[in-house]
C-alpha cells in the first residue's frame, strides 16, 4: 500500500490550505434538510454548552492530485460540501463585516494566468453533471436563497436532482443561520466555533489505496468503547474467579447502548447527575465528559458509589439506569410500557435534546401516576425552554441539583406527602421559570416560521394545538396519542409553490408584505390529511376553503367556518378562541398567528395532581 498521511484540520484550516475536487465517479450531493439540520444542531449544542473543546465530525479520505494541495475526495464529500455551502451562507450574512475577507479566501482564490488574465478557483469543485456551474453561481451571486435560485435559473443552468439538493442546502443553511443567530454577535460566536473547534481527520493516499481504506472503514467500523476505563476500574475490585460474571454483567450495560446507538459517555454523565449529589470545583454541580473517570476515582465519590465494597450492586444500579434510559428514549414510561406522556415528550425533544433524562432517571422510581404527571409538566417546561432557544448550559446546572430534590421525593414513604412535595417541586421549579419566560416565548412565537426550528418540532407544535382544539371541541379531558396528528401533512395555506397569478394577486392586495416571508409564517401553516392536501394543492384560498372544511381536525376545518351548536357548549367555548376567514391576506395570517400563540398558553400549562391519599394508595408503585 502506498504511503498514508493523516492530518487534523479545523474547518478554517482545511479550506485555507486545501483545494477539493469531487470526481464525477463519486456519489452526488444527496444531503437533505434532515442531515443538514442534524449537523448544525450538533454544532449548536456544543456552542450552547459553552465548551471550547473540539467537536470531531469524522474522517475525510482524499487522494492527492498532481497540483500541490489539490485533492480528489474519496469519502466525506457530503460533509465537505455542506461546510463549503455553509461558508457561502456565512459570507452572505456577514456582508459589510470584516469576516467577509477571511471567509472569501476559504471559498475561492484568484491568480494571474500566463496570459495576464485573472482566474478564480473554487476551494471545492464538484465535477458531476453541472454541479460545478451551480456551485460557481452560488459563490458569484452571494445572495439570499430566493435571489440565488432565481439567478441560477436566469443563467440557464438546469437544476434538478443533486443540483437541486445543492440549491436547497444553501437555502436551508441561510435560513437556519438567520433564525438561530439573528444578530452579528451571535453569528460571530457561531463562526468562531465552526472555524476553530469543528475538526476532522484528513487521510491522504493514492486513489487505489484510498478506496481500499474506504471499503475497510465502512465494512468493519472503527472506534473504542469509552466505558472501558470504568470497567477496568471495577475489575480491580473483584476476585479473579468473578471476572466472567462481571464481564457478562457489563455487557448488559454496553450492548443496549450500542444497539440503540446511544452515546456511552452521555449516558454516564446523566447517570451520575441523576443518582448522586455532584460537587464540582466550579460550583456548578455538573460532570463534564472528560471528568467522568476522574470523578469515579475520587475517594469521596468512590465511597459514595461504594463500587469497591459492592461492585456487583453498583453494576446492577447502572444496568437498571440503562434499562430506564433506553425505555425513555423509546418513548416508554417508567413501567417499560407504552406511555402517551413519554411519547409526546419524545416528539418535542427528538434526538437533539436529551438533558431531561437526568430528571427522568432521578424520578424513575416514583409511582406511575406521579411519574406520568411529572413527565407532562416537564414537557410544558421544556417547550418554553426549547422554543425560546435557551442554551442547554442554563438547564444543565439546574437539572443536576433538581435531580437531588426528586430523589428525596422518591424516598418519601407516605403517598399523600409524596404527591404534595411533587406538586411543590413542579410549582417552584417549572411554573416559576415558565412564568419568567412567558414574554420571551410570546416574542419567539410572533416571529416563528417553518424554519425557526427543526420541521419535526413545527409538526409537534401544530399537532399539539390541533389535539387541544379537538379535545375542547369534544369536551374531552385526557389527551390520546399524538400520532394521529403527527402523520398529517404540513399545509401552506398561502401556497409554498404558487402559480404566477396567485403570487401577483397577493402582491396587489398586500403591497407591503413579502410573499416568501408570509408563506412560511406559523399563522400560514396547518395540518391536513394527504388526500385533501393533494386536492387543495396550490389553489387560491377561495377554492381551498371547501377542502379545509372536510378536514377531521377542527383547528383546520374552522378556518373555513365555525360550527354552531348551542349557546354554552364545548364547541361555542372553543369557537370563542378561533376564527374563520373569508379571504387570506397578510393581516389575517398575522391574526391567526396571534390566535395560535394564545392557544399555546393553554396547551403547555402546569397543573397539580390530586394529593388525596386514596388515589395515591391505589396507584401502582414501581
Amino acid at each position: 500500500m502506498a504511503k498514508i498521511e493523516n492530518h487534523k484540520y479545523s474547518v478554517e484550516e482545511a479550506f485555507r490550505e486545501c483545494f477539493y475536487v469531487v470526481p464525477d465517479y463519486q456519489r452526488e450531493y444527496v444531503w437533505t434538510d434532515t442531515e443538514i439540520q442534524q449537523l448544525l444542531d450538533d454544532i449548536n449544542e456544543q456552542i450552547d454548552e459553552g465548551t471550547s473543546r473540539e467537536y470531531f465530525v469524522g474522517t475525510v479520505l482524499v487522494s492527492p492530485r498532481d497540483q500541490k494541495n489539490h485533492y480528489d475526495v474519496i469519502d466525506g464529500q457530503q460533509r465537505l460540501t455542506t461546510f463549503y455551502l455553509l461558508l457561502c451562507a456565512l459570507k452572505h450574512l456577514f456582508e459589510g463585516e470584516p469576516q467577509v475577507q477571511t471567509i472569501s479566501g476559504l471559498i475561492s482564490t484568484s491568480y494571474t494566468s500566463g496570459t495576464g488574465e485573472t482566474q478564480t478557483t473554487l476551494k471545492l469543485e464538484p465535477r458531476y453533471e453541472n454541479a460545478g456551474d451551480v456551485m460557481a453561481k452560488i459563490v458569484e451571486l452571494n445572495a439570499d436563497p430566493l435571489s440565488t435560485r432565481n439567478g441560477i435559473q436566469g443563467a440557464g443552468i438546469t437544476s434538478f436532482g443533486s443540483l437541486e439538493n445543492l440549491v436547497n442546502a444553501y437555502g436551508t443553511l441561510c435560513r437556519y443561520l438567520s433564525d438561530n443567530y439573528d444578530n452579528k454577535t451571535k453569528l460571530k460566536k457561531f463562526w468562531g466555533y465552526l472555524a476553530n473547534n469543528v475538526v476532522f481527520i484528513q487521510i491522504s493516499t493514492d486513489v487505489s489505496s484510498a478506496l481500499k481504506i474506504f471499503e475497510t472503514i465502512n465494512e468493519r467500523g472503527v472506534g473504542l468503547n469509552p466505558m472501558d476505563l470504568l470497567k477496568n476500574l471495577l475489575f480491580t475490585h473483584v476476585r479473579m474467579d468473578e471476572f466472567t460474571r462481571l464481564k457478562n454483567e457489563w455487557k448488559k450495560i454496553t450492548k443496549p447502548l450500542e444497539v440503540n446507538k446511544e452515546k456511552p459517555l452521555r449516558f454516564l454523565r446523566y447517570f451520575l447527575m441523576a443518582n448522586y449529589k455532584i460537587q464540582s470545583s466550579r460550583g456548578d454541580a455538573v460532570v463534564r465528559e472528560d471528568e467522568i473517570y476522574n470523578w469515579f476515582v475520587n475517594k469521596a465519590n468512590a465511597k459514595l458509589c461504594n463500587y469497591s465494597e459492592k461492585p456487583f450492586e453498583f453494576v446492577r444500579k447502572v444496568i437498571q439506569n440503562v434499562e430506564n434510559y433506553i425505555a425513555f428514549s423509546d418513548g416508554l414510561g417508567n413501567d417499560k410500557k407504552s406511555s402517551i406522556a413519554m411519547s409526546s415528550l419524545k416528539l418535542l425533544c427528538g434526538g437533539a435534546f436529551s438533558l431531561h433524562y437526568v430528571l427522568l432517571l432521578a424520578a424513575s422510581s416514583l409511582p406511575k401516576h406521579l411519574f406520568d404527571h411529572l413527565v407532562r409538566q416537564l414537557e410544558s417546561f421544556l417547550f418554553y425552554y426549547i422554543f425560546t432557544k435557551t442554551p442547554t448550559k442554563d438547564l444543565e446546572r439546574n437539572f443536576s441539583t433538581w435531580a437531588d430534590e426528586l430523589r428525596a421525593i422518591v424516598g418519601i414513604p407516605d403517598p399523600q406527602t409524596q404527591a404534595d412535595k411533587l406538586n411543590a417541586f413542579i410549582a417552584e421549579r417549572f411554573k416559576k421559570n415558565m412564568s419568567a419566560k412567558d414574554g420571551e416565548l410570546s416574542d419567539a412565537l410572533k416571529r416563528y416560521t417553518l424554519y425557526s426550528m427543526q420541521q419535526y418540532r413545527t409538526r409537534y407544535l401544530l399537532a399539539k394545538l390541533a389535539q387541544h382544539v379537538d379535545m375542547a371541541y369534544k369536551g374531552l379531558r385526557e389527551p390520546g396519542a399524538l400520532r394521529d396528528y403527527t402523520v398529517l401533512e404540513i399545509e401552506h395555506i398561502l401556497p409554498n409553490n404558487p402559480k404566477p397569478d396567485l403570487r401577483a394577486d397577493f402582491a396587489e392586495k398586500n403591497p407591503k408584505a413579502e410573499y416568501e416571508e408570509y408563506k412560511i409564517k406559523l399563522g400560514n401553516l396547518t395540518l391536513l390529511e394527504k388526500p385533501i392536501n393533494i386536492v387543495a394543492s396550490n389553489n387560491f384560498f377561495a377554492l381551498k376553503k371547501a377542502e379545509y372544511a372536510k378536514c377531521k381536525n377542527y383547528l383546520t376545518s374552522s378556518i373555513a367556518g365555525l360550527a354552531s351548536v348551542g349557546n354554552n357548549s364545548s364547541i361555542t367555548r372553543i369557537n370563542s378562541k378561533l376564527e374563520s376567514f373569508t379571504e387570506w391576506t397578510a393581516a389575517n395570517i398575522d391574526r391567526r398567528q396571534g390566535l395560535l400563540i394564545n392557544l399555546t398558553k393553554e396547551v403547555w400549562d402546569i397543573s397539580q395532581i390530586a394529593s388525596d391519599s386514596s388515589a395515591a394508595a391505589a396507584s401502582q408503585a414501581i
